[in-house]
């Protein structure tokens, strides 16, 4: 035996951190007494060369090494070492190490031939260490993880894994019995990556990494950078191979490209993929099943972009996606990563961007996860009062870690890249952000200024949107961010964060507290809906009525809503048409644009079937498709969100009657709509309105309509200016404001 006994015990305990070092094939060098060199001065021993290969394999009881490419080379059995499978063997008068192949016969007879795992050099490079151990790997998902590769002619899977302080990493699956024994990988070093080729593997093999923490504990461990899962409750990472798919989306990619989204119109219908429809009380459609009926809809109802709660992997099914555990994986729920393009790919057929939930705020405590992956606090703060997220239960990333930002900042691209997706809502910013955030004194750590401002976390949402916007021309970053924080969408040059919008929270929050109001309380809230224009151009925003607001006990839009089931229905239609044609891009959580009864519940579908109950439902319906028909043909609802100018209030002072009136300018100076509101249950005749504008103005849209359910109160189809100063403005009209009614009218010009 060549091997030590020392040696031999690392090998059988799995406790060397260097396996190819021990396994596999070496050269070995042998001293002969009985050999003696043929010089006429001194006779001494010969010393012989040979090579030496080692294997640990399961359930084999005899090997025997063939040489794959050179045939001259020697073929030689392996004797077993130990009967756990450790089998050794080796020849003399051979001087260098070859490509060979084992083949194995097993108990029951059987007899397989394979290469080596432990005769192949490391799958990742150098370069690929140096630029994660900087944080700037920006294809970090095509170096680490499980990668189905080809080395010398021979197909297999590459799995590479960050776990520094780990003793030992061992790849474990259904192809060696889950026995960390038989596949130990090599540390790399330095950078604390751990890597194998094994051969004959293929996409659809499960695997998690057996890691030998640094206590000494053993843990098993999903792959961080893994591309499948099984579905829940299991937990393992699969193999697959996200290459190949043929994307048929060319011409949406191409003309996203360069575009201005600040100026076009963005209407987001938000999503959460298992309970929009289902197919039965107990099965969600999947991927594939899902596109054409939620194209479908998206179409009819006209909305611009689709945005789909967290996608990634989650084990609890009630966090809706927000407490990921697989980064780098669609969630197999509704099917495989390919199926997801294929969602991709066909909502861009149909001229529909699609968004993504992004979540590098935190990320939870399970033990197959991220969490003190290597027994270490590895991708969170050891120090909870840094790394513990009190409202959650959750851990936050170490984001002054460049391992652990590279982590995020190549996931970001990865969605980016592999999915086609447009854009990035990053959820919970505020939480990143503050280092005091949720937390008392005494229980945060300041930062070196004695702030409590996360000084990494806002150098690494700087970078994360510099580089999704210049590697992803046309791509949008969307932070949730609930408080004042300057600059949120300003560039990361000018001081920004860098993103593209932000959710404004506070609008949405002012103008639900107003329409929860009974009517007659109103005129005593009338700078709810006006405050918003203070700050408005401020930062770039979306207007959201979102998941959050229709979830533990806060009840549907329909619920907030005062009134009987008309005033209801007709309070619901005048806050979606506020949303619409207020400044800022919109997003709107499904089934609100059919105003349900209840909460949203995510374990039930959509309540669709209410829509054949009476006409309140449908007419909401029918209200949202024409906001959004109205939004995108109308440029002053959009071109100028963020341009001051593009508003203007006529009247924001009647809070008697609880009256709104303002325009909206657009391209071109006579490109205006008119808006007008009454927001109570009072109809108002003669109404007069300052107009900034002489000529007709057509009435474009009244959602007091008897198409949406409403009374039909209006005004004839439009209105005539009078040449009396009204409001500031040097014309007027009378006007008929229907009860709780909104009415946009559109300057048409002068008569000839």
């Amino acid at each position: 035996m060549i091997l030590s006994s020392g040696e031999c015990d690392t090998i059988m305990q799995v406790r060397e951190k260097n396996p190819h070092h021990l396994l596999g094939m070496h050269l070995f060098h042998k001293t002969d007494p009985s050999l003696k060199s043929s010089n006429r001065k001194k006779s001494n021993p010969i010393t012989q060369t040979g090579v030496v290969v080692r294997a640990m394999l399961a359930n084999a009881t005899k090997v025997e090494v063939v040489p794959v490419h050179d045939k001259e080379k020697p073929s030689f059995p392996l004797v077993q070492l130990h009967p756990s499978g450790l089998f050794e063997g080796s020849v003399l008068g051979c001087d260098e190490v070859y490509a060979y192949d084992l083949v194995i016969t097993d108990y029951q007879g059987r007899v397989r031939r394979t290469r080596d795992p432990y005769s192949f050099l490391p799958s990742v490079d150098s370069q690929t260490e140096f630029l994660f151990a900087k944080g700037d790997e920006r294809r970090l998902f095509d170096k680490l993880g499980a990668h189905i590769r080809e080395y010398d002619g021979v197909k297999g899977v590459a799995f590479a894994v960050w776990a520094p302080n780990a003793q030992r990493v061992s790849v474990v699956g259904d192809f060696n019995g889950w026995d960390g024994r038989y596949y130990p990988m090599r540390s790399l070093g330095v950078s604390g990556i751990w890597e194998i080729f094994v051969p004959g593997l293929d996409a659809g093999i499960r695997y998690k990494y057996e890691i030998h923490d640094c206590n000494g504990a053993l843990r098993l461990k999903t792959d961080p950078m893994g591309f499948e899962f099984e579905i829940a409750p299991r937990t393992a990472s699969i193999v697959c191979d996200i290459e190949g798919y043929e994307w048929a989306d060319s011409d949406w990619m191409e003309s996203r490209m360069g575009r201005n989204w600040l100026a076009e119109p963005i209407s987001i219908y938000e999503v959460h993929i298992g309970s929009w429809m289902k197919k039965s009380a107990f099965a969600s459609f999947n991927y594939r099943e899902l596109a054409p009926h939620l194209i479908e809809h998206v179409k009819k109802m006209g909305f611009t972009h689709v945005e789909f709660l967290p996608i990634a992997e989650h084990a609890y099914y009630p966090s809706w996606g927000y407490q990921v555990t697989g980064y780098y994986a669609p969630t197999s729920r509704y099917g495989s990563p390919k199926d997801f393009m294929y969602l991709v790919d066909q909502l861009h057929q149909a001229q529909i961007g699609v968004i993504v939930d992004w979540v590098p705020a935190h990320f939870p405590m399970d033990d197959f996860a991220l969490a003190r992956f290597d027994g270490t606090a590895l991708y969170e703060h050891a120090d909870p009062r840094q790394g513990y997220h009190q409202d959650w239960g959750t851990y936050i990333f170490n984001y002054g870690r460049n391992e652990v930002k590279n982590f995020l900042t190549a996931n970001a691209l990865f969605w980016l890249e592999k999915y086609h997706v447009d854009g990035l809502r990053v959820d919970a910013v505020a939480s990143i952000l503050y280092l005091d955030y949720s937390r008392k004194h005494g229980e945060w750590v300041p930062n070196k200024y004695g702030g409590r401002e996360n000084l990494e976390a806002i150098e690494f949402l700087q970078h994360f949107n510099h580089l999704a916007h210049t590697e992803y021309p046309g791509a949008i970053t969307i932070a949730e961010e609930s408080t004042a924080w300057p600059q949120v969408t300003r560039p990361p040059y000018m001081g920004g964060l860098g993103f593209d919008f932000k959710w404004n929270m506070g609008w949405m929050h002012d103008t639900l507290a107003y329409f929860q109001k009974e009517p007659i309380h109103r005129k005593y809230h009338h700078n709810n809906l006006t405050f918003g224009m203070l700050y408005h151009y401020h930062e770039n925003f979306i207007l959201p009525f979102s998941h959050d607001e229709v979830v533990h006990g806060k009840g549907s839009l329909m619920q907030k809503m005062p009134g009987d089931d008309w005033q209801k229905a007709a309070n619901n239609r005048s806050l979606l048409a506020w949303q619409w044609l207020y400044p800022g891009k919109k997003l709107l959580f499904m089934g609100c644009e059919f105003g349900p009864r209840s909460e949203w519940n995510e374990n039930e579908s959509l309540p669709w079937h209410i829509l054949e109950q009476g006409p309140y439902h449908s007419g909401i319906q029918r209200l949202v498709a024409d906001l959004n028909k109205i939004y995108r043909a109308e440029s002053p609802l959009w071109h100028s969100d963020y341009r001051v100018g593009g508003f203007q209030w006529i009247d924001c002072s009647d809070y008697h009657q609880s009256t709104y009136s303002f325009f909206r300018e657009g391209q071109k100076s006579d490109d205006v709509l008119l808006v007008v509101m009454n927001l109570t249950p009072i109809p108002r005749y003669g109404y007069r309105v300052g107009l900034p504008r002489n000529g007709k103005w057509m009435e474009i849209l009244n959602t007091d309509a008897e198409v949406y359910a409403g009374s039909n109160a209006g005004n004839g189809g439009g209105i005539q200016a009078e040449p009396i100063e009204y409001h500031g403005q040097p014309w007027s009209a009378l006007l008929t404001l229907p009860p709780l009614g909104v009415c946009v009218f559109k300057y048409k010009g002068k008569h000839s």
